[in-house]
């Protein structure tokens, strides 16, 4: 079984999007807390010592979204990676994700992509969220808020020419399609992103379609035993990576035969130590030898 259905039914058993740590995203609360909600209990806890660290704006091309921003402390010229969460928007886990790319020497940061469409700490039930929210989301949209987040990054910090990205999920799509978007993208990180799926108007292309655009090598983070991503996609990909651009056939896929669906998530069932530190490691080797650092 595969496309978005059963992409998002992978994240089974059902999360529960009002539990701790899940954050708002509308425009005007930015990243205030939802009502009673605690910070959330991730396994990895990275504290912000020695870090620039908190919510900023990003000026888009109709006005501003919420992001949140990393970077070591009073460093400029810092290679800059885009954080791509997944469909559960910039929670306590995204942020950790971009501390963690901080002390790594990075200027990480990670818009709130669904900020137009809603809050998805409002939501309790999986396919509503995908439903009213996330494939509300145009892949435009997506990409011109992505591009938006680049400059506003080389204005505050940035290396101009060090450009990477890394996604979670619905991140993980994003990382390739962006891939194939962006001229002068250095590398990207896919963690298990959706590669096939049904065309349609704010989504017309799947990820395999657009192999033929990569302009950026790209790591994918598969897990063998990931109910929504079938490892026939993740051989279809490969086979239309061999055959590609020169980005695509310097991409690679690694799989994880017994990681499921979101085996990085550290604060999900679906967390697999092992196999998130191996693939991490692996990222930050890709994005040094990929001219990041």
């Amino acid at each position: 079984m595969s496309g978005p259905d059963s992409e998002f039914d992978s994240l089974l058993p059902p999360l529960k999007l009002d539990r701790r740590g899940f954050i708002a995203t509308t425009v005007a609360a930015g990243f205030s807390l939802a009502a009673g909600q605690a910070v959330a209990q991730t396994a990895i806890q990275t504290d912000a010592k020695g870090l620039t660290a908190g919510k900023i704006e990003i000026p888009t091309t109709d006005g501003k979204i919420p992001a949140y921003r990393a970077a070591p402390a009073d460093k400029k010229n810092l290679p800059t990676l885009l954080v791509v969460s997944e469909i559960f928007g910039v929670h306590e886990y995204i942020q950790d994700v971009c501390r963690r790319l901080a002390h790594a020497g990075y200027l990480a940061i990670a818009p709130e992509l669904f900020a137009r469409q809603g809050d998805p700490s409002k939501y309790t039930e999986i396919a509503k969220l995908r439903a009213e929210v996330v494939d509300r989301a145009p892949d435009a949209q997506v990409m011109a808020d992505l591009d938006a987040t680049a400059a506003w990054a080389t204005s505050h910090g940035g290396a101009a020419d060090k450009l990477g990205i890394l996604g979670f999920c619905w991140g993980g799509r994003i990382t390739w399609l962006y891939a194939a978007h962006r001229a002068g993208l250095k590398a990207g990180a896919a963690w298990y992103g959706q590669l096939g799926g049904a065309a349609s108007e704010l989504k017309p292309r799947s990820v395999l379609e657009s192999v033929d655009k990569l302009q950026a090598p790209v790591l994918g983070a598969y897990g063998g035993k990931d109910a929504g991503i079938p490892l026939e996609d993740v051989d279809k990909m490969r086979v239309a990576l061999a055959k590609g651009p020169a980005a695509a056939r310097a991409s690679r896929i690694d799989i994880y035969p017994d990681a499921p669906h979101a085996f990085h998530a550290d604060y999900r069932p679906s967390y697999r130590k092992a196999e998130a530190e191996q693939a991490w490691t692996r990222m930050l080797d890709w994005f040094a030898e990929k001219g990041l650092k």
